[in-house]
């Protein structure tokens, strides 16, 4: 099994990368593979709205793309894998650039027929819900504001998600991010290794009910 964590946090070193860490320790523990995707470090360009990427080819398992950087390899490295993390912190009230722009350009995953206005996108290789995700958001806004910071970001993540049949089993909100303490970061990072242990747990029962 094999779980991809994409950072949405230009900090490296930052609380969404100590909290993604975290629930990485928790999917290898429980004896699955895990790599972290930096997307601060990534080449990925914006998306240019031409289509191309689901109007055509829909015989491949994605869509091939007018733009040359670094989305290729993710993608096929991302259809591959068994589970995902997706992190960000909130910046004026939604997921960063960095998260949005990477969401926005796996666009070809998905295919429509080019005479169809009417229907969404449909996936390309449906998870049928086999594959399980972890949503997790930083802000400064307490744990009280997630209604108004927490749930539109993770709103921004989940929509790709339910087209391609992904079941998300954990939206993790995290405030108060500018006045951490040490003793409640060390309860943030034991709950983030847990959502790693139980992301893999729901993976092996999701398999273990159609086998």
């Amino acid at each position: 099994m094999r779980i991809l964590a994409f950072m949405g946090s230009p900090r490296v070193h930052g609380l969404n990368a100590q909290l993604i860490d975290s629930a990485l320790k928790g999917v290898e523990n429980s004896g699955a593979e895990a790599k972290r995707y930096d997307l601060i470090k990534c080449n990925i360009k914006y998306c240019i709205g031409c289509f191309k990427c689901i109007f055509e080819n829909h015989e491949l398992p994605f869509g091939r793309c007018t733009l040359k950087d670094d989305m290729a390899p993710i993608l096929e490295d991302y259809i591959q894998a068994d589970g995902y993390i997706f992190s960000s912190p909130v910046y004026d009230v939604n997921i960063t650039a960095l998260m949005k722009t990477f969401i926005e350009r796996k666009f070809p995953l998905y295919f429509k027929d080019r005479e169809d206005t009417i229907t969404l996108p449909a996936a390309r290789v449906p998870a049928n819900f086999l594959k399980k995700a972890a949503l997790l958001i930083t802000a400064n806004a307490r744990d009280e504001y997630r209604e108004v910071m927490g749930d539109p970001s993770f709103e921004a993540m989940e929509y790709d998600l339910m087209i391609e049949q992904v079941d998300i089993i954990e939206r993790f909100y995290v405030g108060g991010a500018h006045v951490m303490t040490k003793e409640r970061l060390s309860k943030l990072l034991d709950e983030a290794f847990s959502i790693g242990t139980r992301l893999v747990q729901s993976i092996e029962e999701a398999r273990h009910q159609i086998s």
